[in-house]
C-alpha cells in the first residue's frame, strides 16, 4: 500500500511539473504549429493527439503525413526525455502527462484518441480523457 501511495504522489508531482510547463507554453509544439503541413493535416482530421503524448495517424494517410507524424513524434520523444530527466520521472510517465494536456488543448473539430482506443472528433465540450488524467 505504501508503494502505491508513493507512486501516486510521484505521478501528481510529475503532473504538476508538466502542467506548469504547459502553462508557459513549453508543452505546446509551437514549432509544429508553424508547419503548414501539420496545420493542414490536423484541420483535415488526418492526425490527432493520443493519450501516450504522441501524434497518431487517423485512418489511411499519405506517406507524407505519416513521415510528418514520425518526425514530430521523434522531436516530442527527445523533448520528453530531457524534461522527464529533469522531473526525475520516466519518459512514459512524462509523455502520458503531456498526452492529458495535449488532448485537453484540442480545439473543436480536431481529432484525439479516446481511452478506449477509438478516434473522436472534439466537440464543444471537454474531450474524453483517461481517468488517470488530472
Amino acid at each position: 500500500m505504501k508503494h502505491l501511495v508513493q507512486l501516486s504522489l510521484r505521478r501528481w508531482s510529475i503532473l504538476a511539473g508538466a502542467a506548469a510547463l504547459a502553462a508557459t507554453g513549453v508543452a505546446s509544439p509551437v514549432w509544429a504549429q508553424r508547419d503548414p503541413a501539420y496545420a493542414a493535416a490536423r484541420a483535415a482530421g488526418q492526425i490527432g493527439e493520443k493519450p501516450d503524448g504522441y501524434l497518431g495517424v487517423v485512418g489511411g494517410a499519405s506517406p507524407d503525413v505519416r513521415a510528418l507524424v514520425d518526425k514530430i513524434n521523434i522531436q516530442r520523444r527527445a523533448n520528453y526525455t530531457q524534461r522527464a530527466s529533469a522531473q526525475n520521472a520516466t519518459v512514459e510517465e512524462y509523455a502520458f502527462t503531456q498526452g492529458c494536456i495535449l488532448i485537453q488543448r484540442t480545439a473543436p473539430g480536431e481529432k484525439y484518441q479516446a481511452p478506449g482506443g477509438g478516434w473522436q472528433t472534439r466537440g464543444s465540450g471537454a474531450p474524453e480523457r483517461d481517468p488517470r488524467c488530472p
